[in-house]
Formats: C-alpha cells, structure tokens, sequence
C-alpha cells in the first residue's frame, strides 16, 4: 500500500520545475513536471534512478503543487515519476484541472490507470510489462530503444493500442549514436512510427 493511500491529499514528490517537454507527441510545449518518487519497473539505464525509493522523498500536499503550476502561467501540467501511477492520483488530477491545467501523465503503465488525463503517454519496459487495461488508453506509445531486441518489443505493443494512438520510438540517450542509424532505417520500414528525440537534453535544461 502506497503512503498517498492513506495520506490522500499528499503525494511523495522527488522534484518540479517548469520548462520545455522535451520528448514525443508534446514536445516544444511549455510544461511544469511534476516528478512523483516511487519506482517499481527498475530500469537498468534509468536516469533518475533517485525517485525509486518513494520515502527518501517528501509528501508534498496536492494544494501546494496545483499553486506552483499556476503560479508558472503554464496551461499543461505532466506527471512522471519514477512509476506515477504507483499512487492514486484522481485528487491531484482533479485539483489541477479545476485550476484550468492540462494534464499529461507519463508511465510505464505496469500499473492500473487513475486520474483523468488529458493526454496519456506509455513508455512500456520489459522489466515490468504494461497493463493491457492502460495500453488502449494510450495517446501516444514511446518505446525507448537500448538494443536490436527493443525493435520487436515497440512492434508487439503497437498491435495493443488503439488506431488513433501515435508512436514513437526513441534512442536511449547512452546509446544513441549506435542506434539512431537503425531507428532511423526502422522508421523508414514502419512509417507509422516517428522518432522522438530527448531534445532537452541537446537543450542543457531540465
């Protein structure tokens, strides 16, 4: 049982900031990220390998976040983690649409959906599988490409989403000069799929 579950009105939160999304569908947007600690998929080449441990983070009441995103004038607020939906987050998602923000959630999707989004973005990993439940709620599907092996693994959960939802694939940031010239000739194969780039990264912001 996740700490938010009994202290509904806090959730665990390891950092925010405001900035420019960096990645997939929404990229170039301004946004305030909130990232939530807690982290059960255990990515290997996770960069934030920090927010796994949910009780090295402060719980931060739900009405302090929704005043730092308003306070930044943004109109989209996106929630990662760490695995966000690790906890429920129907209160935070209400409160910030109440205030006139979007939101956008960026998960694993190992566990099952809560709040109401505005977009959802599925970044499925093979340490811990998506729920089918969350992959057809997907907007968008974003597969992060670490070896040749990943290629079949972005293949197989594009069968699970709806139609309408758009693909990317992008190149773990270790790895990119190896494999963008094979996302780059997969991409020309399967034209359904666009490349997402880690462009905040290019960028130096957050």
């Amino acid at each position: 049982m996740s700490v938010d579950s009994i202290l509904t009105n806090k959730l665990p939160l390891m950092e925010h900031f405001y900035t420019i999304q960096g990645e997939g569908a929404q990229t170039g947007r301004a946004a305030y990220f909130l990232r939530l600690g807690g982290c059960d998929v255990g990515c290997v080449w996770c960069d934030v390998k920090e927010s796994w441990d949910a009780n090295k983070h402060p719980q931060i009441a739900i009405e302090t976040m929704v005043d730092w995103v308003q306070n930044s004038g943004t109109e989209m607020a996106v929630i990662t983690g760490g695995e966000p939906l690790m906890h429920n987050l129907d209160a935070l998602c209400k409160s910030l649409q109440q205030a006139g923000i979007e939101t956008n959630i960026e998960t694993s999707g190992a566990h099952p959906l809560s709040g109401t989004w505005n977009w959802i973005c599925v970044s499925p990993k093979k340490f811990k599988a998506p729920l089918p439940s969350v992959l057809v709620q997907a907007n968008e599907l974003k597969v992060v490409i670490f070896n040749k092996s990943d290629f079949e693994w972005a293949q197989k959960h594009a069968l699970l989403v709806q139609p309408n939802c758009q693909l990317f694939i992008q190149p773990e940031w270790d790895q990119r000069e190896k494999m963008m010239p094979l996302i780059v000739d997969f991409c020309k194969e399967n034209p359904a799929w666009r490349i997402s780039l880690q462009t905040h990264k290019y960028l130096q912001i957050p």
